[in-house]
Protein backbone atom coordinates (compact mmCIF):
# COMPACT_ATOMS: atom_id res chain seq x y z
CA UNK A 1 0.00 0.00 0.00
CA UNK A 2 2.82 2.65 -1.19
CA UNK A 3 0.35 5.62 -1.62
CA UNK A 4 -0.93 5.02 2.27
CA UNK A 5 1.47 5.53 5.59
CA UNK A 6 1.97 2.43 7.42
CA UNK A 7 2.76 3.03 11.15
CA UNK A 8 2.90 0.07 14.29
CA UNK A 9 2.88 1.39 17.45
CA UNK A 10 3.08 0.63 20.97
CA UNK A 11 0.18 2.35 22.78
CA UNK A 12 2.25 4.97 24.60
CA UNK A 13 4.35 5.79 21.43
CA UNK A 14 1.25 7.30 19.46
CA UNK A 15 0.89 10.80 19.12
CA UNK A 16 -1.97 12.90 20.77
CA UNK A 17 -3.29 13.24 17.29
CA UNK A 18 -3.11 9.74 16.22
CA UNK A 19 -4.56 8.25 19.27
CA UNK A 20 -7.48 10.88 18.52
CA UNK A 21 -7.75 9.96 14.79
CA UNK A 22 -7.77 6.24 16.00
CA UNK A 23 -10.48 6.37 18.50
CA UNK A 24 -12.75 8.73 16.26
CA UNK A 25 -12.48 5.95 13.63
CA UNK A 26 -13.46 3.10 15.25
CA UNK A 27 -16.41 5.25 17.46
CA UNK A 28 -17.61 6.56 13.77
CA UNK A 29 -17.50 2.99 12.33
CA UNK A 30 -18.75 0.68 15.30
CA UNK A 31 -20.67 2.86 16.71
CA UNK A 32 -22.36 4.83 14.52
CA UNK A 33 -22.25 3.22 11.28
CA UNK A 34 -22.91 -0.28 12.49
CA UNK A 35 -25.39 1.30 15.39
CA UNK A 36 -23.81 -0.44 17.95
CA UNK A 37 -23.86 0.37 21.67
CA UNK A 38 -20.65 -0.81 23.56
CA UNK A 39 -17.44 0.27 25.23
CA UNK A 40 -15.41 0.39 22.89
CA UNK A 41 -12.38 2.09 25.73
CA UNK A 42 -11.97 -1.54 27.18
CA UNK A 43 -8.63 -0.47 29.01
CA UNK A 44 -6.90 -3.13 26.77
CA UNK A 45 -5.34 -0.11 24.31
CA UNK A 46 -2.40 0.13 26.55
CA UNK A 47 -1.68 -3.70 26.61
CA UNK A 48 -2.22 -3.54 22.49
CA UNK A 49 0.45 -2.95 19.50
CA UNK A 50 -2.01 -0.67 17.37
CA UNK A 51 -1.32 -0.93 13.48
CA UNK A 52 -3.06 1.28 10.91
CA UNK A 53 -2.49 3.27 7.49
CA UNK A 54 -2.85 7.18 6.87
CA UNK A 55 -3.37 9.43 4.23
CA UNK A 56 -2.65 12.92 4.49
CA UNK A 57 -2.73 13.13 8.30
CA UNK A 58 -6.13 10.91 8.77
CA UNK A 59 -6.14 7.07 10.29
CA UNK A 60 -7.95 5.38 7.03
CA UNK A 61 -7.54 1.76 8.81
CA UNK A 62 -6.98 0.71 11.97
CA UNK A 63 -6.80 -2.47 13.73
CA UNK A 64 -4.97 -3.83 16.93
CA UNK A 65 -3.04 -6.60 17.86
CA UNK A 66 -2.07 -8.52 20.80
CA UNK A 67 0.98 -10.69 22.40
CA UNK A 68 -0.65 -13.98 23.67
CA UNK A 69 -2.35 -14.28 27.08
CA UNK A 70 -3.56 -10.80 26.84
CA UNK A 71 -6.81 -11.43 24.94
CA UNK A 72 -7.01 -14.83 24.41
CA UNK A 73 -4.85 -17.34 25.63
CA UNK A 74 -2.68 -16.48 21.67
CA UNK A 75 -1.89 -14.34 20.04
CA UNK A 76 -4.90 -11.77 18.79
CA UNK A 77 -6.17 -9.41 16.21
CA UNK A 78 -9.43 -7.26 16.73
CA UNK A 79 -10.99 -3.67 16.16
CA UNK A 80 -10.25 -4.16 12.56
CA UNK A 81 -11.68 -1.06 10.70
CA UNK A 82 -11.31 0.66 7.49
CA UNK A 83 -13.15 4.03 6.94
CA UNK A 84 -15.82 4.09 4.43
CA UNK A 85 -14.17 6.29 1.90
CA UNK A 86 -11.35 4.66 1.41
CA UNK A 87 -13.32 0.47 1.26
CA UNK A 88 -12.64 -1.77 -1.79
CA UNK A 89 -8.98 -0.57 -2.05
CA UNK A 90 -8.02 -3.64 -0.51
CA UNK A 91 -6.73 -2.09 2.97
CA UNK A 92 -8.81 -4.66 4.84
CA UNK A 93 -6.77 -7.53 3.69
CA UNK A 94 -3.48 -5.33 3.86
CA UNK A 95 -4.34 -4.49 7.54
CA UNK A 96 -5.00 -8.08 8.43
CA UNK A 97 -1.72 -9.51 6.55
CA UNK A 98 0.94 -6.94 8.13
CA UNK A 99 -0.98 -7.78 11.58
CA UNK A 100 -0.10 -11.10 11.46
CA UNK A 101 3.63 -10.38 9.73
CA UNK A 102 3.88 -8.02 12.58
CA UNK A 103 2.76 -11.35 15.33
CA UNK A 104 5.37 -13.49 13.51
CA UNK A 105 7.95 -11.19 14.23
CA UNK A 106 7.24 -9.18 17.63
CA UNK A 107 5.65 -12.37 19.43
CA UNK A 108 7.52 -15.44 17.19
CA UNK A 109 4.39 -17.08 17.07
CA UNK A 110 1.80 -17.83 14.04
CA UNK A 111 -1.01 -19.11 15.89
CA UNK A 112 -4.01 -16.42 16.41
CA UNK A 113 -7.64 -16.28 17.92
CA UNK A 114 -10.21 -13.75 16.89
CA UNK A 115 -13.12 -13.11 17.68
CA UNK A 116 -15.05 -12.31 14.09
CA UNK A 117 -18.23 -10.86 12.80
CA UNK A 118 -20.04 -13.42 11.27
CA UNK A 119 -20.33 -11.44 8.03
CA UNK A 120 -16.66 -11.61 7.38
CA UNK A 121 -16.28 -15.03 7.85
CA UNK A 122 -15.40 -15.83 4.45
CA UNK A 123 -12.97 -12.25 4.33
CA UNK A 124 -10.93 -14.16 7.48
CA UNK A 125 -10.88 -17.68 5.48
CA UNK A 126 -8.94 -16.04 2.83
CA UNK A 127 -6.20 -15.30 5.22
CA UNK A 128 -6.25 -19.01 6.83
CA UNK A 129 -8.54 -18.31 9.49
CA UNK A 130 -10.99 -21.39 10.34
CA UNK A 131 -13.76 -21.44 12.64
CA UNK A 132 -13.67 -22.49 16.05
CA UNK A 133 -17.05 -23.38 17.78
CA UNK A 134 -20.62 -22.06 17.17
CA UNK A 135 -21.48 -18.59 16.33
CA UNK A 136 -22.18 -16.39 19.77
CA UNK A 137 -23.30 -12.82 20.39
CA UNK A 138 -21.00 -10.03 21.23
CA UNK A 139 -22.55 -6.51 21.66
CA UNK A 140 -25.44 -7.96 19.75
CA UNK A 141 -23.71 -9.19 17.06
CA UNK A 142 -23.34 -12.31 15.63
CA UNK A 143 -19.67 -13.39 16.17
CA UNK A 144 -17.71 -16.32 15.71
CA UNK A 145 -14.15 -17.32 16.91
CA UNK A 146 -11.79 -18.07 14.24
CA UNK A 147 -8.15 -19.37 14.52
CA UNK A 148 -4.66 -19.28 12.02
CA UNK A 149 -2.21 -22.15 13.09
Amino acid sequence: MKKYQLKIRKFKELTTPELYEILSLRSKIFLVEQDCVYQDLDYKDQEAMHLFYSSNGKVIAYTRFFEPGIYFKEASIGRVVVDFNFRKKGLGHALIQESITAIQRLFSTSKITISAQKYLQNFYKSHGFKQLGQEYLEDGIPHIRMVLI
